[in-house]
């Protein structure tokens, strides 16, 4: 059985699609590279972000559901989501840009011997950034060539997923048996897995409370975390193991720009397995990623109706130049 080769995506829910297109691009200085919908609920938009290439690995997407409640954070939920930089010099800067933007963030710390800096959105989603000054293992992504951060402290792709869990000895037994994670490290209630070739790229942090209550999604909540195999082959092989595992799943899902296949592994934890291909540049060109309403080819008769449903929002970004900005 081929091991899961790294952390794929993580899926999240914004309050809003414009503030948060505008946070990352903006603030955080990560490409838009697909702007579609919900494909399960086509008036809610879908936004991607990622490297600048839209590579595996790179991209973290948003929802915004209309009418949903502020999610509320807990136990049991994926609880923060990571993305790598170059150096621990990259973290002085971010500490820098966030204090100047007013992003509000701990300060830089230590764990499993790599520097941390944890931040959070205008919804209270929990991010961290982590360097990659000493990482072996899943290489990571390119930078946004033309975005506004400086290539040598710009964020590159996902680092590890963290989630918090009410019944960790259930939780490990799942990610060790099922997934073939292997635990690496522990700091207090924080365990360290990882998986394939390893390093921050391929890492699950679990952290054990008993004591919070249950997490309650909605805006500023993750929705889903995806890992990645590289074909539908191995999709379907990860599908024979979740039948001798016994464990209930959707079956291939056509996602159009990767295959698919969720398990709802613990309470209210959605685990997606995503395919490497075909990727984001296959109805559009490089130099306008994110900057139409794209949509499959099984949704384009569909085109009218979903226009009228989602309102317009300006992603056009190839008319403009974003000077790179130094942090005094």
């Amino acid at each position: 059985m081929n091991q899961l080769k790294g952390v794929h995506h993580i899926t999240a829910i914004t309050s809003s699609a414009e503030k948060i297109y505008d946070f990352f691009t903006n603030v955080l200085g990560v490409r838009l590279v697909k702007k579609t919908v919900n494909q399960d609920d086509i008036q809610t938009y879908h936004l991607f972000f990622a490297d600048d290439e839209g590579s595996p690995g790179t991209d973290m997407t948003f929802f915004d559901f209309p009418g949903i409640p502020k999610g509320v954070h807990g136990t049991d939920e994926i609880s923060k989501t990571s993305f790598r930089v170059p150096t621990d010099a990259s973290l002085d800067y971010w500490v820098k840009r966030f204090n100047r933007l007013n992003v509000k963030h701990d300060g830089i710390k230590e764990q499993f011997g790599t520097k941390t800096l944890s931040f959070e959105d205008f919804d209270e989603q929990q991010y961290q950034l982590i360097s990659d000054e000493n990482n072996k293992g899943v290489a990571s992504g390119i930078p946004w060539k033309k975005g506004p951060i400086p290539l040598e402290f710009a964020i590159t792709g996902l680092g590890p997923v963290f989630v918090r869990v009410s019944n960790f000895d259930y939780f490990k037994a799942v990610l060790e048996q099922v997934y073939l994670f292997k635990e690496i490290g522990k700091e207090g209630s924080f365990h360290l897995f990882e998986m394939g070739e390893g390093g921050n790229g391929a890492q699950v942090v679990v952290e054990y409370n008993a004591i919070l209550p249950r997490a309650r999604q909605g805006y500023g909540t993750v929705h889903h975390a995806a890992f990645r195999v590289e074909d539908r082959a191995a999709l379907d092989a990860w599908m024979t193991r979740y039948e001798s595992f016994r464990v209930p799943n959707s079956g291939f899902v056509e996602r159009y720009y990767f295959g698919s296949l969720y398990a709802n592994i613990a309470p209210q934890i959605l685990f997606e397995l995503a395919t490497d291909g075909p990727g984001f540049m296959g109805d559009e060109p490089y130099e306008t990623l994110g900057e139409k309403l794209s949509l499959p080819p099984y949704f384009e008769a569909q085109r009218e109706e979903i226009e009228r449903l989602v309102r317009p929002i300006d992603t056009i970004r190839s008319t403009k130049v974003f000077e790179k900005e130094y942090e005094d």
